[in-house]
């Protein structure tokens, strides 16, 4: 979408007491990039501070009658609230403005609905949507008969929806069929891995991190990247060797933002399942992001909501080359700086994931006849192996190195143990 085509958009904060100034600041400026995203132009913002948000119209009455002067004066298509309106907030503003009004979560849905690709990721999308929408078709009428495209109307047919609240209870039942089914099979993969042992890494983070970038540079993958929120939806997983030659696998999943919309955190608990089942967690911050400590919090808040409490993290301070001049990492855990375009820095972070591994595995010793070559094939497979010589004497192996405790090799190391 050209600069032309874009959607003329104004942007409305309230400034609630319990939030300070560079906290609002960053909301409205996270607003805007979000805008940006789902093809809006920002041409106007109005902030107003309150002790309260108003019941009826979230804003003062003042400032309605403000914001209604400036739609006309500026002739903007679409007002979007930097919060979730109520159904009632929502109707009473579009009544009164007579534009399209859209809120902060609609706004959210709208962009996940633009990037999904897979069938269960655009599943979830629209279970999201009909969640958000249902309460609301109320308000909805003037919106629904003015809008034939653009921010907020992706996804369902919203019209149809307006006139059949039975044809939306049926359709969330559906979709909730489908992924219930989409998810099994998602775990019994999931078991699988588990069975066969294969090491797991997540990549988890804010939007805009640069978490799809580390991913591509790790792998060699040619995921999605742009400097947008939310570039990547789907979860993907794709393999990765580290230094000692173990191949591991490594999943590239959904950007965190503050207020995420409950919906969506409910619509995406399946797919962020995979974080839990991770053997390492790397916590990729921008550091060059003025507000990262708050990214940070954010994170480890939806960590926490995900009941994710016992896989180890590390925390990846990325766009070093671009970092704050007063940047100090925040992390009481172990974590690294790196410019994913570096590739001594790549380098170092495979080193460090390599370490934070070896922790959770035991030391093994066997020597293996040349006749069970096989077996050494299989150590080098799936263990990290620190010394292997060939002894022409006994003609054997001497095999050193670290394995998971429970990895279905331990039979065969017990069994060549020296």
């Amino acid at each position: 979408m050209n600069k032309t085509e874009m959607e003329h958009v104004i942007l409305v904060g309230c400034q609630l007491p319990f939030i300070d100034d560079d906290r609002f600041h960053y909301s409205m400026d996270e607003l805007k990039s979000l805008t940006k995203t789902a093809g809006g132009e920002v041409i106007a913002t109005l902030t107003q501070k309150r002790d309260k948000k108003e019941s009826s119209t979230y804003i003062g009455k003042g400032k309605t009658e403000e914001l209604r002067a400036l739609v006309e004066e500026i002739d903007a298509k679409t007002i979007i609230f930097n919060d979730e309106l109520t159904p009632s907030q929502l109707r009473n503003l579009v009544r009164l403005l007579e534009v399209k009004v859209i809120d902060r979560t609609q706004l959210i849905l709208d962009i996940f609905a633009k990037r999904a690709r897979s069938r269960e990721g655009k599943l979830q999308v629209e279970l999201a949507q009909l969640e958000y929408l249902l309460p609301r078709l109320a308000g909805q009428g003037i919106n629904l008969s003015r809008q034939g495209g653009g921010i907020g109307t992706r996804g369902p047919g919203e019209t149809q929806l307006e006139t059949d609240r039975r044809h939306i209870h049926n359709r969330i039942y559906d979709i909730k069929k489908q992924l219930s089914t989409i998810v099994s099979h998602r775990e019994r993969y999931r078991k699988r891995r588990k069975r066969n042992q294969i090491l797991q890494l997540s990549l988890v983070g804010y939007t805009n991190a640069g978490k799809s970038t580390l991913f591509n540079r790790l792998t060699n993958a040619e995921t999605f990247e742009e400097n947008l929120l939310f570039a990547t939806l789907d979860p993907l997983t794709r393999k990765m060797s580290i230094p000692s030659g173990l191949e591991v696998l490594i999943t590239d999943t959904v950007g965190f933002i503050q207020d995420l919309p409950t919906t969506l955190v409910a619509a995406f608990r399946s797919t962020l399942e995979e974080v839990k089942e991770a053997d390492l967690i790397l916590h990729v911050v921008d550091s060059s992001n003025p507000d990262y400590e708050s990214h940070e919090n954010t994170v480890y808040q939806l960590l926490e909501d995900l009941e994710v409490n016992d896989v180890p993290i590390v925390t990846v301070y990325n766009k070093k080359d671009q970092q704050l001049a007063d940047f100090v990492p925040t992390s009481q855990g172990e974590c690294i700086q790196v410019s994913a375009f570096n590739e001594k820095d790549l380098a170092r972070l495979k080193v460090e994931i390599q370490q934070q591994l070896e922790k959770e595995m035991i030391p093994y010793s066997v020597t293996v006849p040349v006749t069970e070559g096989k077996w050494i094939v299989q150590l080098k497979k799936d263990s990290i192996v620190h010394e292997l010589m060939y002894e022409e004497e006994s003609n054997h192996y001497r095999m050193k190195g670290l394995i998971s405790i429970d990895h279905p090799l331990q039979s065969i190391v017990k069994k060549f143990n020296i």
